[in-house]
């Protein structure tokens, strides 16, 4: 497929990225010369140097040869004018990311095909979304719905006191066959396991459990933790993702935003009137002490600095703070803070990667989060009438080790697989898989190349 990104920051880099290692022809267009030097020495892309809200520019890129326009640039107007342009000129699919929160909100005298766009991306609301949800999941490390919230992804670390220690998985799976939960991945020791019925859990671990959306509270039980009752909230940084998460928990808790800019700590006083805002730097412990966060129940640090807000996350857990969440989005730093005791975090450019990938498979994934430290998929596949997967049942079907069924939707039942299920035309098939064992799920779930629908997509 050929794709025009524009802009090559952080997420249209890591964009490109992603498309290319999926053989799609990539072509980018970045005003800015450094960062066209980083994606050309970098990329597997064709890379220009100009304005890509300039039609020439577009022509230059061969725009009437592409399938799909991505624009990712900083600026709203810029991003909107190349969709605009493109859609114009025959472009089947567009897509921007807007930073203004008036392009998303559904009383916008302009509607998304005004403005020239199939799909507007709001990476601060979006992020600001998955930490919300992270509180509101309480010891979850991780946590994500399908099927409009029927079935539940979550990632739990295990403690001294989780009732599941060490007992084999396939006896846990009789204690818990009510609870309607799979566990389907192991992080232990940063090596991620795909679990079999002789694996037992060990204190430390982080486990993936897939379940029904009604016995989450339940699960959380693995943890050997209760659900924290969310009473105050401290938010370091006051931009656009922490003035969502305020809006979305004031009025159901105490809020607390460390901003350290005067005119944003005023702009945000006036916008949000049930939550206390606090001129000063977050950095300084003193500060954050004073302002009572150990008596937090959670800890959000969303400043533009990723350094800071591991600093003070780290910080937030030092003082038992039960919830602490950091914004990330470097990469590097991504592929590390598991291994400096960090769980829940939350990177705005893996969520806008993953919303613009999902879209380009066909609005083929539900919902997007952040996970540091593992390299696997979830991935929900619908049968297609004649696949492999529906021949057998699944103990009789050579399924690849490296994957896992967690959950099958039958038209409105939710069904936790076993051994004797068989799948059938029509389910929707939810697996997590290693890389290594996707080219065995494609065959499995495809009659012919590109046959079997791919409904959902996520890379954790």
């Amino acid at each position: 497929m050929h794709i025009l990104i524009i802009g090559a920051g952080d997420i249209g880099f890591q964009l490109a990225k992603r498309l290319s290692q999926e053989k799609h022809d990539i072509t980018m267009i970045e005003a800015d010369p450094q960062k066209v030097q980083r994606a050309s020495e970098q990329l597997d892309a064709i890379v220009l140097g100009g304005n890509g809200a300039s039609y020439r520019m577009l022509k230059t890129a061969n725009l009437e040869k592409m399938e799909i326009v991505a624009a990712m640039t900083d600026s709203d107007e810029a991003n909107l004018m190349a969709c605009r342009l493109a859609k114009r000129s025959g472009v089947r699919t567009t897509i921007a990311r807007v930073r203004h929160p008036q392009f998303t909100q559904q009383d916008f005298i302009l509607s998304p095909e005004d403005l020239g766009t199939d799909l507007i991306l709001h990476p601060e609301r979006e992020a600001a979304d998955a930490v919300v949800h992270l509180i509101r999941k309480s010891v979850a490390t991780y946590a994500v719905e399908f099927e409009g919230g029927r079935i539940e992804l979550l990632g739990l670390r295990l403690t001294q006191d989780s009732p599941y220690l060490n007992i084999p998985l396939r006896l846990l799976g009789q204690e818990t066959d009510n609870l309607h939960l799979r566990i389907v991945a192991i992080n232990r020791n940063y090596h991620t396991v795909i679990p079999k019925g002789h694996d037992a859990l060990a204190a430390g671990d982080q486990v993936f459990i897939v379940c029904d959306h009604d016995y989450s509270s339940r699960v959380i039980e693995l943890a050997g933790k209760k659900p924290a009752q969310l009473k105050n909230v401290m938010i370091l940084g006051g931009g656009l993702i922490g003035q969502f998460i305020a809006s979305r928990l004031e009025k159901e808790a105490n809020v607390k935003i460390i901003e350290s800019n005067i005119n944003t700590a005023r702009r945000l006083a006036d916008i949000l009137p049930h939550t206390l805002i606090i001129h000063g730097d977050g950095t300084d412990f003193d500060l954050l002490e004073h302002e009572g966060l150990a008596d937090m129940d959670a800890f959000v640090a969303v400043t533009g600095r990723d350094e800071n807000n591991i600093i003070t996350t780290l910080l937030a857990q030092h003082s038992n703070v039960s919830r602490s969440i950091a914004l990330v989005n470097n990469a590097a730093y991504l592929s590390i803070v598991g291994k400096i005791g960090m769980d829940a975090v939350v990177s705005k450019q893996s969520l806008t990667v993953n919303a613009v990938q999902r879209y380009i498979r066909q609005q083929q994934v539900a919902s997007i989060a952040g996970l540091p430290g593992i390299e696997a998929e979830v991935i929900e596949y619908i049968a297609s009438e004649g696949c492999k997967i529906t021949h057998k049942e699944l103990k009789a079907t050579r399924f690849p080790r490296n994957a896992i069924v967690g959950a099958v939707m039958r038209q409105d039942e939710l069904i936790i697989p076993h051994g004797d299920t068989q799948i059938e035309p029509g389910d929707k098939v939810l697996v997590f898989a290693l890389p290594q064992a996707l080219n065995e799920l494609e065959k499995l779930f495809d009659q012919e190349p590109s046959r079997g629908r791919l409904a959902h997509y996520l890379r954790v």
